[in-house]
């Protein structure tokens, strides 16, 4: 028998074919457009939100300038105003309630079914119930019912965020521990039947355990998108704490450490670079936050580089340049997003070539 799932808001049934071929596409594959979830005044953002909202402009503009710019936003018509430097041709700008404004997260999840595009729409339960989620959760149905994309819509079934999924486009998977057997997120199930759950619904061959590697300050329970990610299905760029007297340096050598036993298919090593190691950097009360150089974007063309004011921002523009030397390397000034505790990558979520 097939296996089922639920929607919740809707109760139909979501049948996954035994005979189905899927594959979870890489980030780097051809895009159709890049969602962002605009923050408002009723947001976390609310202290703030005059020194945060041009960051998310600089973001939609950069990316329109490349395609098509997904803005999930309270009103159109204020938005849009704040976007006059943006190809106007490619906005799509859709109103909908939000709690946040992190589309990694609450976004949809695109896999290809026998070649077409199928979007998944997982639970987003605000990273094992820390943060109210209600309205971020019926996002990508909201969308879906009101046409924006071009391809069928199945729940998920389980809670999953995309920051917590690297994948090499080849039936590999990268994740870690700490976030994906978060005992808030799915308590019902083991590793090995989260495994088998993953390897199903995005066609994998295997999956790629980290349990070591986290951020001071990060919500996520160690989002894999803030310490390591695939850039090629040969090349993983890792984050790297090279100070023997900061916290992060056992646990982010440990990481290392496990990063450097991974194999591909073939048996031989992934080719690893490591990102810099940003000054830290807190809030007005001391706290840390989860600067990380691994929290870039990739869209058509270009790769968006977070940098956060410190002196290692220029090095690390460098350093994806020769990870990426076909791509255009834009740093974005996201020093105002890790006042949330998430940075570029967190904020945006793309969609392959076809969906929107």
């Amino acid at each position: 028998m097939p296996k089922l799932y639920f929607c919740p808001s809707t109760l139909e049934k979501m049948p996954i074919s035994p005979f189905s071929t899927r594959r979870l596409p890489a980030e780097w594959e051809p895009q159709s457009a890049v969602q962002l979830t605009f923050p408002h005044a009723n947001t976390d953002w609310a202290d703030v939100l005059d020194e945060v909202l041009p960051c998310f402009v600089n973001i939609a503009e950069t990316i329109s300038h490349f395609q098509k710019v997904l803005i999930v936003c309270e009103s159109m018509a204020s938005t849009k105003r704040l976007l006059k430097n943006a190809v106007q041709e490619n906005l799509l700008l859709v109103e909908c309630d939000s709690n946040d404004t992190w589309a990694r997260d609450h976004g949809g999840i695109t896999v290809f079914e026998n070649g077409k595009p199928l979007v998944l729409d997982f639970v987003f339960n605000g990273w094992g119930l820390k943060f109210a989620a209600d309205k971020d959760n019926l996002i990508t149905r909201h969308l879906h019912n009101n046409g924006v994309f071009n391809a069928y819509i199945q729940h998920g079934g389980i809670v999953l965020e995309g920051g917590g999924i690297e994948s090499d486009g080849r039936g590999t998977l990268l994740t870690t521990a700490e976030c994906m057997l978060s005992p808030n997120r799915n308590p019902h199930l083991s590793k090995s039947q989260i495994e088998a759950q993953l390897k199903d619904l995005f066609g994998l061959a295997r999956v790629l355990w980290l349990h070591h590697g986290y951020l001071a300050g990060d919500d996520t329970d160690s989002h894999v998108d803030t310490l390591a990610r695939f850039c090629t299905p040969d090349t993983i760029a890792y984050i790297k704490c090279p100070d023997p007297e900061d916290e992060h340096f056992e646990e982010l050598q440990k990481m290392e450490a496990e990063l450097q036993t991974f194999r591909k298919t073939d048996g031989s090593p992934y080719r690893l670079v490591a990102l810099p190691w940003p000054d830290a950097c807190y809030d007005e009360q001391g706290q840390r936050l989860p600067a990380t150089y691994a929290n870039f974007l990739l869209i058509n063309g270009a790769v968006l580089v977070p940098t956060y004011r410190v002196a290692q921002d220029a090095e690390a523009l460098e350093v994806l340049k020769t990870v990426f030397p076909a791509h255009q390397i834009i740093g974005i000034d996201c020093r105002p997003l890790i006042l949330q505790h998430g940075s570029l990558h967190c904020v945006t979520m793309q969609y392959p070539a076809g969906v929107v």
